[in-house]
């Protein structure tokens, strides 16, 4: 990628990586009902999720190049499905520090990373504009992945941690607040469809 670049795909991944989407709402879901400790460990697993996903998607992409384009669209639907049943779990949660430990654990932040259609999608964009035109070597696909890594459990961080600072004010408006997660995440599942 030429330095040239930089810039364009800096804005390209905070504009991606710090708005809504599945795993920034599960991120401030997990802090606002267990709380940071535990938030922190599912942020590692959204970490090591994303991690797995993006050195799939640069391999994928090192290997297969232009031939994997016209499957990356079925990415969607299946990103879109996961992100409703996130959604109706969402809606139908117990009271803050209530429910299954399994909610809000590394597993789930890992499921949520390697199913998460919108960073996918976003991770195969970014390589196909910011590294294919120019070079197809593994390293330059991992130096891109290294920066997506600020969009991907970077952007998750963001939402966990205002989450915490949050946390006092949302407790006492739990219920209103899954129900807007859950309208957000439903939102999300759409418009990646559209």
């Amino acid at each position: 990628m030429p330095i040239e670049l930089l810039p364009s795909i800096m804005f390209a991944i905070f504009a991606v990586g710090y708005t809504p989407g599945p795993a920034n709402l599960y991120a401030l879901a997990c802090v606002l009902k267990y709380g940071r400790k535990r938030a922190l460990r599912m942020w590692q697993g959204e970490l090591v999720g994303f991690w797995i996903a993006v050195s799939v998607l640069a391999l994928l992409t090192h290997f297969l190049g232009d031939v994997l384009g016209e499957y990356v669209r079925w990415l969607k639907y299946l990103g879109s499905v996961y992100m409703l049943w996130l959604a109706w779990k969402m809606y139908h949660r117990a009271d803050v520090g209530e429910g299954d430990a399994k909610e809000c654990s590394f597993a789930s932040g890992m499921v949520v990373q390697l199913t998460n259609a919108k960073m996918m999608l976003f991770d195969l964009t970014a390589f196909s504009v910011y590294v294919l035109p120019y070079s197809n070597r593994l390293s330059d696909l991992f130096v891109v992945a290294a920066l997506l890594t600020i969009a991907g459990p970077g952007g998750n961080l963001v939402w966990l941690l205002a989450g915490s600072f949050l946390r006092k004010f949302f407790v006492e408006y739990m219920k209103q607040i899954n129900i807007v997660m859950s309208l957000l995440l439903a939102l999300c599942a759409v418009y990646i469809i559209i």
